[in-house]
């Protein structure tokens, strides 16, 4: 079969990747602590599943609008509306099926050949795969552990040319945890508005930060119409397979992202839609108890991998991953990771999996238990002096 040319330039998800080679160790008898995929090990909270119950039992089984049912879209401008200090309205509001197709739809309507995507690296692994799926350019900023891995703003400034078609945040941050200041911020802002390039700005893990409040681009003068939001439920609600997120853009742009939606997905699914109207306007406190967890599971974690020689760890200020450095070991990222799963029995990714610029990291999800914690600990501990 001769594919387009194109598909060779698609990426992947390690994650899913290393969960298949861990779940075929544990066939063969082998146990392994899962710390690779960015998942709450939290279930989603009752109200969330009694809403879509009644939504079953209700119809909600049918097709719906293409931009989602007009209840949820209201739902997240308020939502949005509340949380940012913004005046968003429900024609802004596109709802998709995971907040993946956001990245996917926006960087598809937006950039193309001959033109340029900046993107955070280390960063979530698809940006860099969409963009070189539609033929741009993209053009990495490193995040530097000295920085605690936040935008060197001078190195960003000699990014930006004139091809520069959109910008893309991500804060907090995969896979570091970094959380991007407001100084920061407003000064990518200045600069976006300057030279009227769009910003999508990658929010989905606003509400699991430790310290300080989140803070939107899409806040600082002339952002609103040129910045993306892209939120969703996997993460603030436990939900990831349900399949729900969205983007909150300008009109004239969600106009054509729900185009893009009418020719792939149709809609999302009605009945997961109505149980986002309950997350959003129920009871939040399994949300924040799930956060206050996380916090004690990172100061657990951090502490435990800075006792262990060769490997040190920054406290991430929010998500709910730790990047830690293994360049005391000696080993690469790749070595390292791949030998941890089938030496030590702990599923992690390597740094690279998220660019190259990740080289002599890992990267830990600490959306696990204490106990588990613990486990994987000793195990890297035992691993790392075998080295």
């Amino acid at each position: 079969m001769k594919l387009a040319k194109k598909m060779s330039r698609l990426g992947t998800e390690t994650a899913f990747e290393v969960l298949v080679r861990a779940r075929a160790l544990e066939a063969q008898g082998k146990d392994v602590v899962h710390l690779e995929v960015g998942e709450p090990d939290f279930d989603t909270p009752a109200n969330i599943i009694d809403a879509a119950i009644v939504a079953l039992k209700s119809g909600y089984t049918h097709y719906g609008p293409s931009a989602g049912l007009p209840e949820l879209r209201e739902a997240i401008a308020q939502e949005i509306s509340h949380t940012r200090g913004l005046d968003v309205k429900p024609g802004e509001v596109v709802v998709t099926p995971g907040a993946k197709p956001i990245m996917f739809f926006v960087i598809l309507a937006l950039a193309e050949e001959g033109d340029e995507v900046i993107y955070p690296n280390p960063g979530f692994p698809i940006y860099e795969s969409m963009i070189n799926f539609v033929g741009a350019t993209p053009v990495p900023i490193p995040l530097r552990e000295e920085r605690d891995f936040c935008f060197a703003l001078d190195e960003f400034r000699s990014k930006v040319s004139d091809r520069t078609k959109l910008i893309i945040l991500n804060s907090p941050q995969n896979p570091t945890g970094s959380v991007l200041g407001r100084d920061d911020l407003e000064q990518v802002a200045q600069i976006a508005a300057e030279r009227d390039i769009m910003v999508l700005a990658d929010e989905v893990y606003n509400r699991i930060l430790y310290e300080g409040e989140h803070v939107s681009i899409a806040t600082f003068p002339g952002m609103k119409e040129r910045t993306i939001i892209l939120d969703g439920f996997s993460k603030t609600y436990a939900m990831t397979g349900w399949r729900i997120g969205y983007g909150v853009m300008p009109e004239v742009l969600a106009a054509q992202v729900t185009r893009l939606q009418t020719n792939s997905n149709s809609c999302t699914a009605s009945f997961t839609q109505r149980a986002g109207v309950a997350a959003l306007t129920g009871p939040q406190e399994a949300s924040a108890a799930m956060v206050r967890e996380f916090q004690k599971r990172r100061d657990v974690i951090v502490a435990g991998l800075n006792a262990i020689k060769g490997i040190t760890c920054r406290l991430p200020k929010g998500a709910f991953y730790v990047f830690p450095n293994i360049k005391g070991t000696g080993k690469s990222s790749r070595e390292f990771a791949d030998r941890l799963l089938s030496e030590g029995g702990v599923a992690a990714l390597s740094g690279t999996a998220f660019g190259e610029y990740g080289e002599g990291y890992i990267r830990l999800s600490y959306a696990n238990s204490i106990p588990n914690i613990q486990k994987a600990l000793q195990r890297i501990a035992q691993f790392v002096a075998k080295l």
